[in-house]
């Protein structure tokens, strides 16, 4: 029988990230679940979270998971996803946690190009600066 919320912990804890359920995902991480166990579609929780609670990604990152992982269909990173949607709060969570902003996804993209397709003129103002930083 399927245990709820999915077949192993990976697959409860990506449920938990992607629903922005901080109370399960701290359940599940303090029982020992892997942050950066894939689920059953190869994805790690933190690159399938609910972009829009903050709270997701901090607590993934202080618990060791890895926001430079690409997806591995899209070669998107968890920048690229909160950059394109507009989520600056976590955007700025990622960032504190180590993400890194000049690795493309396989079309070539940083998160701001994919933020300026976007129409996300937020993103973009907060992510030039920095690109013009690290040049």
């Amino acid at each position: 029988m399927e245990a709820a919320g999915g077949r192993n912990p990976s697959d409860r804890l990506s449920r938990a990230a992607a629903e922005g359920n901080v109370a399960d995902l701290r359940r599940l991480l303090d029982g020992g679940a892997d942050p950066n166990g894939l689920n059953v579609y190869g994805r790690s929780a933190i690159q399938v979270m609910k972009l829009g609670n903050p709270k997701v990604a901090d607590l993934l990152l202080q618990r060791g998971a890895n926001p430079n992982l690409p997806d591995p269909s899209t070669g998107s990173l968890p920048v690229h996803d909160a950059a394109r949607e507009g989520f600056l709060d976590t955007l700025q969570v990622l960032l504190s946690g180590g993400a890194r902003l000049d690795l493309p996804d396989d079309r070539g993209r940083l998160p701001l190009d994919v933020a300026a397709e976007n129409g996300q003129s937020h993103v973009v103002r907060f992510l030039a600066p920095r690109r013009r930083d690290d040049a």
